[in-house]
């Protein structure tokens, strides 16, 4: 699905637009197992909340592993085509969220690259952003900076401590990714991108399976990147015997207190949070 026009804008740009990836009824199977999944008998397990209000979920913890459709769409051989044909051959699931912003809430996600909360041994890893609705400015669509991906990993420490954010982005090149319930949203792990808070009367619900090539491999284990591991699995291609290491120094995301999501660092919340708060919340299992 992916065609060599939409390969090379990803390569230059650092994300690419797929529009109708799934169909009508395939997004309201989808919906309707999130609506299974915040039955309130499962509020608390392993759903991060918004703060300021307590009621509504912003986060589903590794859906693929806690409802069927999930799982399958993760492995959609149309999807796994596109994914692909961005990072090659052989290609590894390597974890899933679900991420909400409810009508007129949906927390601010600040600039950041994904790579930063999960080193690896090379960056041939991208997300898939899947969008059960139409993603729009209004509802807090995605922002990103076109090609910053080609200028390596900046740094997302505050005061010497990951923060999981880049304080000094130029965001005159930033542009606006609305895009059709269906379509999904090609991100590279370096591109920088971000979120506003949903102003609108409807929400802005996400399903992100992330893969990575199958010579990419972990170089940091913290609490909030080794529990995606268990998960892993090859889904195309074959195993890989050797590690492909890029050249250059990589920053490790060394916080001040272990955290649970990139909403808990950013916000700060995450120094007032114990490991056990987390673990009874879902977010330290896979």
């Amino acid at each position: 699905m992916i065609s060599a026009q939409q390969a090379q804008f990803y390569a230059h740009h650092g994300f690419v637009v797929v529009d109708d990836v799934f169909d009508t009824e395939t997004i309201r199977e989808a919906i309707g197992a999130i609506d299974e999944l915040l039955d309130p008998s499962n509020l608390g397990k392993a759903f991060e909340m918004e703060p300021n209000d307590g009621a509504t979920v912003r986060r589903i913890w590794s859906p693929t592993q806690k409802h069927h459709v999930f799982e399958r769409l993760a492995a959609d051989p149309a999807l796994v085509d596109c994914v692909q044909a961005l990072i090659g051959d052989d290609v590894m699931f390597h974890y899933s969220k679900i991420n909400m912003k409810g009508p007129k809430v949906g927390s601010v996600v600040k600039w950041h690259q994904d790579f930063s909360y999960y080193p690896h041994t090379n960056s041939d890893l991208l997300t898939a952003l899947i969008f059960l609705d139409d993603a729009t400015r209004e509802n807090g669509c995605l922002r990103v900076i076109p090609g910053s991906h080609r200028r390596g990993l900046r740094s997302h420490d505050i005061d010497g401590y990951f923060r999981g954010t880049v304080s000094d982005v130029d965001e005159s090149d930033a542009v606006a990714v609305e895009v059709k319930a269906g379509g999904a949203l090609f991100l590279h792990c370096l591109t920088l991108h971000a979120s506003e808070k949903n102003t609108s009367d409807l929400p802005r619900r996400t399903f992100l399976p992330a893969y990575r090539a199958a010579d990419a491999f972990p170089i940091y284990f913290g609490p909030h990147a080794a529990h995606n591991e268990p998960g892993v699995r090859l889904l195309r291609g074959q195993a890989a015997r050797f590690a492909r290491v890029e050249s250059g120094v990589h920053r490790l995301p060394i916080a001040e207190r272990d955290f649970g999501s990139i909403y808990e660092v950013q916000e700060g919340s995450h120094l007032n949070k114990s490991m056990s708060d987390m673990k009874s919340s879902g977010y330290a299992v896979a």
